[in-house]
């Protein structure tokens, strides 16, 4: 049976002191990889509208594969987006300060890897849309993970305002791409692909035709914004996605 509950983490002292955050984690408590009761972790780390219903749904499918599925909050307790624009004036706080975007990735994953359930030894983080841009900046920072997935994502890397350095990339990359995404220009894409190879990373991008933004997200519709669900895409980026969690984690 798959379990779903709510974790509420806090910083650590000193980075993020006080600061709460509220995420969700599933996984199925008839399931382990060995007599250990451990087992994989998959961070899913959401939308620019924050830990929502659509990103505790990804991590109980990942429970149902056999993983631990930890829906993180990107944003704080209680900071969630209900409009677009309130969305994006959330964005807007870690778009201005990719420091602090990267740290609050950092937590999750130091959470992550301290889940009773957790095989620390093989963690992996996916995102979309904004939430491939925060995978991408933790991928970045050279973090320990098996594997990285980018669904829809954003690509364009931290400025040097940023005090953040090229490190040599650990994570194994998997980049879905939706071909005509108006906020992830064709340009981006090979900039990404040049930037990845740059720093060591063994990395893989899938594009889709007629797929833009927002593909995974059955309820995205303005298709003139370049902004829509594409069921077909959509499925096959999650079965990549599958074999490529089977592949990094062994």
């Amino acid at each position: 049976m798959i379990v779903t509950v709510a974790l509420v983490y806090e910083g650590d002292e000193g980075v993020l002191d006080g600061v709460v955050f509220e995420g969700t984690v599933s996984w199925d408590d008839a399931s382990a990889d060995d007599q250990t009761g451990l087992r994989p972790v998959v961070m899913v780390t959401p939308t620019f509208k924050g830990q929502s219903a659509f990103e505790t749904q990804k991590a109980e499918l990942l429970a149902e594969m056999g993983y631990v599925g930890f829906a993180i909050d990107i944003y704080g307790q209680g900071k969630r987006a209900s409009t677009p624009e309130e969305a994006g004036k959330l964005m807007a706080v870690l778009n201005g300060d990719r420091a602090l975007l990267l740290k609050h990735m950092q937590l999750a994953l130091r959470t992550a890897k301290a889940l009773p359930q957790a095989d620390a030894q093989k963690v992996a983080v996916i995102g979309f849309c904004f939430g491939g841009k925060c995978v991408l900046d933790l991928v970045r920072s050279g973090a320990d993970l098996q594997g990285a997935v980018s669904f829809h994502g954003i690509y364009d890397p931290p400025g040097s305002e940023s005090r953040l350095t090229e490190q040599a990339i650990k994570s194994s990359v998997l980049i879905l791409h939706g071909w005509e995404d108006p906020l992830a220009p064709r340009e981006d894409m090979v900039a990404l692909g040049d930037e990845l190879t740059r720093n060591g990373a063994e990395w893989q991008i899938h594009a889709f035709g007629q797929t833009a933004q927002a593909v995974t997200n059955p309820l995205a519709r303005a298709k003139a914004d370049g902004m829509y669900f594409v069921e077909k895409s959509a499925a096959r980026g999650w079965w990549m996605m599958r074999g490529f969690l089977e592949e990094v984690f062994g």
